[in-house]
């Protein structure tokens, strides 16, 4: 949030003030999804999502049964989330991110 409030390409940004309706694949019911944040600049405005990089990939299969199926719902979840948070992005002309801890600059 430092980076945001001291770049000066940034004209506006918000934290989890976006509402995006998206189906579960595990209940099949419709649920809010929050994304981390909405940045606007002088080159368009972006809706950013940031997760440890282990989250942005489907899970591998592990000994741990309870542990795999448990991250294969949140990986269904994530991605029932993103393909709406897409369409919510293409349909305004706006850019979708998922950041990972490779992309932040620590300060």
């Amino acid at each position: 949030m430092r980076y945001l409030d001291g770049n000066d390409s940034i004209l506006r940004w918000s934290s989890e003030e976006i509402i995006i309706p998206y189906r579960s694949p595990i209940d099949g019911k419709v649920h809010r999804y929050f994304p981390d944040f909405w940045v606007k600049t002088s080159q368009g405005e972006t809706l950013i999502e940031i997760k440890p990089k282990i989250q942005t990939k489907p899970p591998k299969p592990k000994p741990n049964r309870r542990r795999f199926i448990r991250e294969v719902k949140a990986w269904g979840v994530n991605e029932a989330k993103w393909k709406a948070a897409m369409t919510y992005c293409e349909a305004r002309d706006w850019n979708w991110k998922i950041l990972t801890e490779q992309d932040l600059t620590k300060y």
